[in-house]
C-alpha cells in the first residue's frame, strides 16, 4: 500500500451506509492522536450527513485496531495533560458513537485490542471474522481500559463476564466473544464487511427518527423499567407528529413499501 495513504481514515459511502476505515496497516492499525481526531471529525461529519443511514466501522490490511500508538515524533516521557488530552478524544469518539442517532455497526478483522476493543463494544451490532481476537490488553502495559471499555463491556456482556475480561486481559477468539455476547456474528475471514454492508441494507428501510429515537432510549433511560417509560412517554407523542409517521401509516393502509426521510 502507498505509505501516503497510511496513517489516516478513509470514508467512501455505499447505498446509504459511510464506512469509515482506519488505515495504518503496517501497524495494524494501531491509532494515533491525529487518526483519533479524524475519525472523529468523519463520526461526526457521517451522523450529521442525512444521506448516511448507517455508519459501518473497519479497517485496512485485515486488521481492525491494535489499540493505540504514539504519533512520530511524539515524546514518551510521562505528561498528565497531554495523556488526558489524547484520552479525551477517545471519550468523545466513543460518546459519538453511543449517542449517534444512526446504528454503528462494527466490521472486525484480526486484532481488536486496547483502544480498537473499546470502540468495538460501543458499537450496535459486531460482525467478525472467525480468526478475529479481541483483548483488554491494558494491564499488560500498566494502565487501566480506556475510551469507556469499563462501561460499554459490560452493557454488551454483562459485568461478570466483563470483570473477567478487563482483570485478566487476556486473548479471546471471535467464536468465544460471540458467545460472549460481544461480537453478534462470526463470518469468513475476509467477509466481516460485507456481512456489515449486508446488515446495514435493512436500516434503508425503516423510519430514521424511530432509530435515533430508539438509540437514545437504549444508551439514556435504559436502566430500569420506569426509566423506560418516562422515555416512552416523552418520546412517542413527538413521534406522532413526524412526516415518517404519516408516510409509515399510509404505506401500511396502502400496502407498499414506505420512503422514510427522516423528518
Amino acid at each position: 500500500m502507498d505509505t501516503l495513504m497510511e496513517d489516516c481514515v478513509l470514508r467512501r459511502d455505499e447505498a446509504g451506509s459511510a464506512v469509515l476505515s482506519l488505515c495504518a496497516p503496517q501497524m495494524r492499525n494501531s491509532i494515533t492522536v491525529p487518526m483519533r481526531e479524524q475519525l472523529l471529525e468523519l463520526l461526526q461529519h457521517a451522523v450529521a450527513d442525512p444521506a448516511v443511514r448507517v455508519i459501518v466501522l473497519t479497517g485496512e490490511g485485515g486488521n481492525f485496531c491494535s489499540g493505540g500508538r504514539l504519533s512520530p515524533g511524539e515524546s514518551t516521557e510521562p505528561d498528565a495533560e497531554r495523556t488526558r488530552r489524547n484520552v479525551s478524544v477517545l471519550h468523545e469518539i466513543v460518546r459519538t458513537i453511543v449517542n449517534a442517532g444512526k446504528p454503528v455497526i462494527a466490521a472486525a478483522e484480526g486484532f481488536s485490542y486496547g483502544a480498537g476493543l473499546s470502540f468495538v463494544a460501543a458499537c450496535d451490532y459486531v460482525i467478525a471474522g472467525e480468526s478475529a481476537r479481541f483483548c483488554a490488553v491494558f494491564p499488560k502495559i500498566g494502565l487501566i481500559p480506556d475510551a469507556g471499555l469499563g462501561w460499554s463491556l459490560a452493557q454488551r456482556i454483562g459485568m461478570a463476564e466483563a470483570r473477567d475480561l478487563l482483570l485478566t486481559a487476556r486473548d479471546v477468539r471471535a467464536r468465544e466473544a460471540c458467545e460472549l455476547g460481544l461480537v453478534n456474528k462470526v463470518v469468513a475471514d475476509g467477509a466481516a464487511l460485507v456481512a456489515a454492508l449486508e446488515y446495514a441494507g435493512q436500516f434503508v428501510r425503516l423510519a430514521p427518527l424511530a432509530i435515533a429515537a430508539i438509540k437514545q432510549m437504549l444508551s439514556e433511560n435504559a436502566h430500569s423499567l420506569e426509566s423506560v417509560f418516562a422515555a416512552e412517554l416523552e418520546m412517542q407523542p413527538r413521534l406522532t407528529f413526524s412526516e415518517d409517521y404519516v408516510e409509515g401509516r399510509a404505506a401500511f393502509k396502502e400496502r407498499r413499501a414506505p420512503v422514510f426521510r427522516g423528518r
